[in-house]
């Protein structure tokens, strides 16, 4: 007699979402035919977003920050569909996708992400530039180029948000452009990095003195055009030129996930347990952005991709042992320390009593993303190329 596989759907491909798949498909299940996994993704490429910066810079190859999916999973059990999400039915556990399909599910992971709010201020949709997915990388280095071949001798741009991605794009942009960059970084808060440890502050800082890199602290966004941007001190408007504006500022859960008729924080996320399943809907587990985490112990989980990486492997076990009547564990977090990328071959590592700045934590940062990347595969291939490149940029140096 066939009986139809346990269907387990998983709508999102970036860390939470595709870790967890990868980490099901190594799950011992009675055999091939009792369940089916589904990873749902808009995009058909899994973005390494701690490297996308070396895209920038071209250290890094796109094949090498943003493998495709169908590559990460061809030797596992888990079925990739490119597709967006169109609805979500929770009653009828079915899942409505935007190239007309429609998937049941008997367990559902919620592994959507975030997207960057910008809606709340003039311009800010039309005339600034995200930096979250591989098209925004490639958006960005087009518009680098545009600007690189002007006969324009300063290049000026500003990076709307003081946290580590603004400070990492600003030392990245400012080795890229050299001495024809002109760039600013324009916060909100009276520090940068407020959520970081004093040594990564202090060497942020240090970079972008460095690299003569701007910051306007206690300053907000009035409004963005093609050209400027009106800054905000205290009771003071200022309009600055610009030729780039990037936007970098919070991070808001997708509005399919606010629709939801689930229990929810005050910033719209999902309110969880700790074994990573939404309160009152054991079928359906949700990580990463989209989720309001304590763990076990009652810390808070922050949004950042060392979490989700943590969390999908407990939600792949609590999946698998929610089938199959097993024990379940509680998620507990382990901060392992903070990198940041500060230009080309810069660094800094903070964590387990370590502290590294400088070309160590260069190399140091390089290995750790390396054995973080999602398959043993796609880590020797990367290894190798990396291994390779300082002999093909040697020959290169000949011809």
């Amino acid at each position: 007699m066939t009986t139809t596989p346990q269907r387990i759907c998983i709508l999102g491909g970036g860390f939470g979402g595709l870790y967890t798949a990868l980490k099901l498909s190594e799950k011992a299940w009675e055999d091939s035919q009792s369940v089916e996994i589904v990873l749902v993704d808009r995009q058909d490429r899994f973005v390494f977003l701690p490297l996308l910066y070396e895209l920038l810079s071209d250290e890094l190859e796109s094949w090498e920050v943003a493998p495709p999916f169908v590559d990460l999973l061809a030797e596992t059990n888990v079925r990739f569909v490119r597709a967006g999400v169109d609805g979500l039915d929770i009653e009828a556990r079915q899942v409505a996708l935007s190239d007309g399909q429609t998937l049941t599910y008997d367990r559902l992971v919620l592994a959507l992400g975030g997207e960057t709010p910008t809606q709340s201020i003039p311009g800010v949709d039309e005339h600034t530039y995200g930096f979250r997915t591989l098209d925004d990388a490639y958006r960005l280095k087009d518009k680098l180029r545009e600007l690189e071949n002007t006969d324009k001798d300063r290049l000026r741009v500003a990076i709307v948000g003081g946290g580590y991605s603004g400070v990492e794009l600003a030392c990245t942009l400012a080795d890229r452009l050299g001495e024809r960059g002109r760039i600013r970084i324009v916060d909100r808060n009276e520090t940068l990095l407020a959520n970081s440890s004093e040594f990564n502050r202090e060497a942020a800082k240090q970079a972008l003195s460095d690299r003569d890199v701007w910051v306007d602290y206690e300053t907000e966004i009035e409004s963005v055009s093609a050209e400027t941007i009106d800054l905000k001190y205290r009771d003071r408007v200022d309009t600055i030129p610009v030729d780039l504006v990037l936007w970098t500022v919070g991070t808001d859960v997708a509005p399919l996930v606010k629709s939801l008729p689930l229990e929810k924080s005050d910033r719209g996320q999902l309110l969880i347990d700790d074994t990573l399943q939404v309160k009152n809907r054991p079928e359906i587990f949700a990580l990463g952005d989209l989720a309001d985490c304590y763990d076990a112990d009652g810390q808070k989980v922050p949004t950042t991709a060392q979490a989700a990486f943590q969390q999908a492997d407990y939600t792949a076990w609590n999946v698998w042992a929610s089938l199959g009547d097993r024990p379940m564990l509680p998620f507990r977090y382990q901060n392992l320390g903070e990198m940041m990328t500060l230009g080309s071959e810069n660094a800094t590592l903070s964590g387990l009593g370590i502290s590294l700045d400088g070309g160590v934590a260069h190399l140091a940062r390089r290995l750790i993303y390396l054995y973080r990347l999602p398959t043993p595969k796609h880590q020797l291939d990367v290894g190798l190329s990396w291994i390779a490149k300082p002999f093909q940029d040697l020959l290169a140096s000949f011809e």
